[in-house]
C-alpha cells in the first residue's frame, strides 16, 4: 500500500456520504434525551465517532464492494470508485476505534462490531446483502437498537452489565422498527441493478407493493412501541408530539405509495429521497426536541 492511497479522492470523499449519517442521527437524539446522568464531555465525542467516522467508514466501504453505476442514497451519478476509498474507509473506521476507547472500552468494542458487521454486509466474499431477511435483520438490529443502547450505555457511562429496565428495551425496538421501516423504501428503486448484481434485497423479495406495505406495517408497530414507551411514565403528550411530527412522513408515504401503484416508474431516486429527507427532519425534530426539553 503506497502512503497517497491513503489520501482520499474526490471520488472517496462522495461516497463517504457524510450527510446520510444524517438518517441516523435520530438514533443518537433519542439516547441522549433519555441518559438519565449525562456527562456532556463525552456527548460531542460519541456524536463525532458515530456521524463522522464509523458511519462514513461504513458507507465507504459498501460503496467500495458495490461499484454502483446507478443512483445510490445521495448520489443520483456515483463517481467510479477508486482503491483510495477502500483504504480511507479502513483509516477512519481504525480512528473510530482509537477515539472510542476515551469513551470506554464498551463503546470501543460496539465500534468494533458495528465496523465488522458493515464488512460481512458489503464484501463479496460473505455479503449479507445477498440474502433479503438476514441483511434486513443486519440493518434493523445494527443500525437501530444496537446504536442507541450503544450510545445510551456510552454517554451516561453507567455499565451495559447490569439489569436492563423494560423501558430501555423498548426504546431500543422502536429505533430498530424506525429504521427498519425506511429499509425497503431504500431499496426500492435500485431493483434493476440489484438484480444485475446478484443481490437479492428485501423490496425484490417484496416486490414495490409489498416493500410499501412491509414498511408501513412496521412504523405502526413502532407507533405502538412509543406509545408503550411514554404510557407508564405519565408522559403521553410526548407520544402526541410524536405523531404530530410524523403527520408529514404520514401524508408523502401514502402519496408516494399512491403514485407507485400507478406507475412503478414513480419508485424512483428522486421520491426516495425525498422520503429519507423528510424522515429524517421530521424524526430530528422530535427527537431533538427530547433532547430540549431533558
Amino acid at each position: 500500500m503506497k502512503v497517497k492511497q491513503l489520501i482520499p479522492s474526490r471520488s472517496a470523499i462522495a461516497h463517504l456520504r457524510f450527510v446520510f449519517s444524517l438518517f441516523l442521527f435520530p438514533v443518537f437524539l433519542f439516547a441522549l434525551s433519555q441518559t438519565p446522568v449525562m456527562h456532556f464531555s463525552k456527548v460531542w465525542l460519541v456524536f463525532f465517532i458515530w456521524h463522522f467516522l464509523a458511519f462514513p467508514a461504513s458507507n465507504g466501504y459498501n460503496s467500495y464492494f458495490d461499484k454502483d453505476e446507478e443512483s445510490i442514497g445521495l448520489l443520483k451519478k456515483p463517481p467510479r470508485v477508486d482503491i483510495s476509498l477502500y483504504y480511507f474507509s479502513l483509516l477512519i473506521e481504525a480512528l473510530a476505534f482509537l477515539l472510542s476507547l476515551l469513551v470506554s472500552w464498551y463503546f470501543a468494542v460496539a465500534v468494533l462490531i458495528y465496523g465488522t458487521m458493515s464488512k460481512l454486509y458489503s464484501h463479496p466474499a460473505i455479503r449479507l446483502k445477498k440474502y433479503p431477511i438476514i441483511s434486513f435483520l443486519t440493518v434493523f438490529f445494527f443500525q437501530g437498537a444496537f446504536i442507541y443502547w450503544s450510545t445510551y450505555f456510552a454517554l451516561s457511562a453507567a455499565s451495559p452489565f447490569i439489569h436492563w429496565p423494560p423501558q430501555l428495551l423498548v426504546a431500543g425496538a422502536i429505533c430498530s422498527c424506525l429504521i427498519g421501516a425506511s429499509y425497503p423504501l431504500t431499496q426500492v428503486y435500485q431493483h434493476d441493478e440489484d438484480s444485475r448484481r446478484g443481490d437479492r434485497t428485501l423490496s425484490l423479495l417484496l416486490g414495490y407493493k409489498g416493500s410499501f406495505i412491509f414498511s408501513g406495517a412496521l412504523f405502526a408497530i413502532g407507533l405502538v412501541l412509543m406509545f408503550a414507551y411514554w404510557y407508564p411514565t405519565g408522559n403521553l403528550s410526548k407520544f402526541y408530539a410524536f405523531l404530530g411530527c410524523t403527520l408529514p412522513i404520514f401524508v408523502f408515504f401514502n402519496w408516494w405509495f399512491y403514485k407507485v401503484g400507478q406507475d412503478n416508474t414513480n419508485a424512483n431516486f428522486q421520491n426516495a429521497m425525498r422520503m429519507n429527507f423528510l424522515s429524517a427532519g421530521c424524526m430530528i425534530a422530535y427527537f431533538g426536541w427530547l433532547v430540549w426539553m431533558w
